[in-house]
């Protein structure tokens, strides 16, 4: 062909054809050029960054990491609560279960469920359930032992399928909380969950402080899902719990648990508490409840075991509110401290009800009020002072409201509001304790204000809150919340209570040879639900005070719920007050002043200076028994005694007494005495033995 032949072609219509063919085609190309240019535009600017961010959380795995929690410890810094690391196996089945053919995986996943359940003491079906679950992570078995972890260790890290190891299991440490005084104060602190979460007590109340600051931490992954690298935390320190000091004292915290828990089980009492506080700052020293359980293995434990008795449960205090209605009465001047009143021979009728008095008399001074636990006088005082002034009296105590402690639960207690008028009987009856409830801490609080001069204090149970570093984040320091009665009716109140403690006060029990004890007993009888009425054979039984009496350096109320043996405030409670402040004494190395322990082997026959208040009280109404001695008994041989009548007397006076006239006492029973031999106004020779039949004061 020539070529002129051939241009003629090209410009002929074969040419064009194949023209438009290339056009097209280059069209297309264009075209296809055109969108993966807009596409890659998209992808790389428009949303790059959402791309960008999406591809970062498939290849990062978060992990949040738990700070370890605060520690509790008591005002010595021993610690009470405290976070330690425990190993924990945990499962990724799937990676237990990668390369493996499918027809061959319910065969890999039992044979690995049956060694691993050998090896840490599980359930083989439940184990197998995990694997074919196929989760990243599951918890196989927390908080193992040290020989549990040996053992596996010869499992992991391989291909299940050659029957020697498994893959896909891991031992971690784990925080878990421990209490290294087990039982001791366990409804106070509570217990921490397995998920680090404060469950019940300080550690609930206090758990935001406890629990520190959680992390999210970057990690990257491969293909499988495994964890290959994680940021680390510039400092633990910095995210860790922070560390709370409580003013309880752990000597105190377990005398005040010991006595309570051997009372309730001697009296076969329900329930018991014991709050005993520093009068002069408001710190609480011990705040002891039974029954209690062990904090370690709380699953063990039932629900009302686990409850703080101490500011949970509210009840009729009976006869101990007349600390406070004589206190009403001397500060509103209703009565004086040197007044007499007639106390209705033992039965006083008040709007059809009528009030019986355990101990009948006819006229009574105020101390003798207060020393024999006179319902009719205390509730004479009651209707002297006038239901407002003694519900405002009340209220100042802080009876009514809750104490304001970071705990869970506290009651309130019931004390019924001034704006309703009350009738004389409901006056008569808040007077001795009935128709109005309290908690034990706020018996104490209340109790602490008679001790320190007549002021209120705050209640201090979190002394110090730090950091893991050391700052400290907030200080308590003693506060008065207000003054309750001007100081002078406080010593006069404190004086009238040195007498229930000696001589023929009903909390005899509560005396410490040694020191002059403040206190009041109560017996009060339970409501009983069904029927509203008190009953006849249940009963809460308690006691207040303070020692020193006139240098207190601790307070304390004692509750035993319902006791069976006896009931008596004076012998089942005032002895647990006895046991613990005693502690207490020996614990802060005081040194007893003015008498020596009630001892027979010891008795000098020296008078006792911590009675010298309540003898010159006595003296002075003209009851002394040693100058009715003298006048009502006749000349005796040479060598000899008059035995004086002593019935009804408490023990120490008796034995004290007894050692005075020269006589070797031979004791039977305890409590008051019955009857005695050589009987009363008989001569007895010196040296000779004195029987002394005793029984419970009633």
């Amino acid at each position: 062909m020539t070529p002129v032949q051939e241009t003629s072609e090209l410009h002929g219509p074969r040419g064009r054809w194949i023209r438009l063919r290339m056009g097209f085609l280059c069209g297309l190309l264009a075209l296809g050029l055109g969108l993966v240019v807009a596409g890659g535009y998209d992808l790389m600017i428009a949303r790059g960054a959402t791309w960008r961010e999406l591809a970062e959380q498939q290849r990062q795995r978060r992990l949040s990491a738990r700070p370890k929690r605060g520690t509790l410890y008591d005002r010595n810094g021993t610690a009470l609560a405290v976070s330690v690391e425990v190993p924990s196996v945990t499962l990724d089945a799937v990676e237990l279960l990668r390369d493996i053919p499918p027809q061959r995986i319910p065969f890999v996943a039992r044979d690995a469920a049956n060694r691993l359940a050998s090896v840490l003491s599980l359930d083989a079906a439940a184990v197998e359930r995990k694997i074919l679950q196929k989760r990243r992570f599951s918890w196989l078995k927390r908080r193992v032992s040290a020989d549990e972890v040996e053992r596996l260790r010869r499992l992991v890290t391989g291909n299940p399928g050659d029957g020697d190891r498994i893959r896909g299991v891991s031992v971690q440490g784990e925080d878990h909380r421990y209490y290294p005084r087990r039982e001791l104060a366990g409804p106070v602190l509570g217990f921490v969950a397995p998920d680090g979460e404060g469950k019940d007590g300080l550690e609930l109340a206090l758990n935001s402080d406890l629990k520190g600051h959680s992390e999210q931490l970057a990690g990257l992954r491969d293909r499988y899902g495994r964890l290959l690298f994680a940021d680390a935390v510039a400092d633990d320190a910095a995210l860790a719990g922070h560390n709370v000091t409580l003013s309880i004292d752990q000597g105190i915290q377990y005398s005040a648990e010991s006595a309570l828990a051997a009372a309730a089980r001697t009296f076969e009492a329900d329930g018991g508490s014991v709050v005993a506080v520093d009068p002069r700052t408001g710190e609480i020293l011990a705040i002891a409840s039974w029954p209690g359980y062990n904090p370690n293995d709380y699953t063990k434990s039932e629900v009302t075991e686990r409850r703080d008795r101490a500011v949970a449960d509210a009840f009729e205090p009976g006869s101990s509110m007349k600390i406070f209605t004589i206190s009403a009465g001397l500060s509103t001047s209703a009565i004086t401290a040197t007044e007499r009143i007639y106390c209705e021979k033992g039965i006083m009728k008040v709007d059809n009800v009528f009030i019986r008095d355990t101990h009948p008399a006819e006229w009574l001074s105020v101390p003798k009020v207060m020393a024999l636990s006179s319902n009719i006088c205390a509730a004479k005082i009651g209707m002297a002072v006038g239901s407002e002034r003694l519900y405002e009296t009340l209220r100042r105590f802080g009876f009514g409201e809750t104490t304001g402690l970071p705990v869970i639960g506290e009651s309130s207690g019931t004390l019924r509001p001034k704006g309703r008028d009350w009738v004389d009987v409901e006056t008569a009856a808040a007077s001795f304790g009935q128709g109005i409830s309290v908690t034990a801490l706020q018996l104490a609080m209340a109790t602490s204000a008679i001790a320190n001069g007549g002021e209120l204090m705050e209640p201090i149970l979190i002394k110090k809150v730090e950091t893991s570093t050391g700052e400290v984040i907030r200080l308590a320091t003693p506060t008065v919340r207000r003054r309750v009665i001007p100081r002078r009716v406080a010593l006069q109140v404190t004086e009238m209570m040195i007498g229930v403690t000696e001589g023929e006060g009903t909390g005899t029990e509560a005396a410490i040879s040694g020191y002059q004890v403040a206190g009041k007993t109560a017996t009060a009888q339970k409501v009983e639900p069904k029927t509203g009425h008190y009953s006849s054979d249940k009963f809460v039984a308690s006691f207040v005070g303070f020692v020193p009496a006139h240098d207190p350096v601790i307070a304390m109320a004692v509750v035993l719920d319902d006791p069976m043996v006896n009931h008596a405030g004076g012998n089942v409670a005032a002895p647990v007050f006895r046991r613990v402040a005693q502690m207490a004494l020996e614990y802060k190395g005081l040194t007893p002043r003015g008498t020596d322990q009630v001892d027979l082997a010891s008795l000098s026959g020296r008078p006792d200076p911590a009675n010298r208040a309540y003898e010159m009280l006595r003296i002075a109404q003209g009851d002394d028994p040693a100058v009715q001695e003298t006048e009502k008994s006749g000349p005796v041989a040479a060598g000899s005694v008059r035995v004086p009548d002593m019935t009804g007397w408490p023990m120490r006076e008796t034995l004290r007494r007894a050692v005075e006239l020269g006589l070797v006492p031979e004791i039977h029973g305890s409590g008051r005495l019955l009857r005695q031999s050589p009987g009363p106004g008989e001569a007895a020779p010196l040296g000779n033995p004195l029987k002394l039949f005793f029984e419970p004061a009633s």
